[in-house]
């Protein structure tokens, strides 16, 4: 999807929807950790007009990540960082990419019409020349003499 919910109604996994208390409960987190997180800019969930907390289902995930890379693969806070920047770029990479080459398809088939209404105009009356064998004969009128 293009970023933009058609329905505002319909909820996605961005929509930010769970307060700090059930972003924890899902998470298997503690409150303050999630908040720890926020102020490290690990995950940054949406804030409400009261500057409350809101988190999407993708934030929850994310959170999930992070307590797996921290507990289970012994990587420090600011590793994990670094590696959700990474596979953030790398997102965004693959998602320009893919832009690009539907960008590089589209004028791959508009050259390849143009090619073909070029060659729909050909004439179709010309005989393409083909090179015959023939002799060369030179013609040289006589000349008159002239009277003395």
């Amino acid at each position: 999807m293009d970023g933009r919910r058609r329905n505002p109604y319909e909820l996605t996994e961005e929509t930010p929807v769970y307060v700090i208390s059930v972003a924890a409960q899902l998470s298997g987190l503690h409150p303050q950790t999630l908040r720890q997180y926020d102020r490290l800019g690990l995950v940054s969930p949406d804030r409400t007009a009261g500057r409350g907390r809101r988190y999407s289902a993708r934030d929850i995930e994310l959170l999930r990540q992070v307590q797996q890379l921290s507990q289970d693969e012994g990587i420090n806070l600011a590793g994990i960082k670094r590696i959700i920047e990474l596979e953030n770029q790398v997102a965004a990479l693959q998602s320009r990419m893919a832009e690009m080459q539907a960008a590089l398809d589209g004028a791959a088939a508009a050259m390849q019409q143009r090619e073909a209404a070029v060659h729909a105009s050909y004439r179709r009356d010309l005989v393409p020349y083909q090179e015959v064998p023939s002799a060369l004969v030179v013609w040289r009128p006589k000349r008159q003499q002239q009277p003395d």
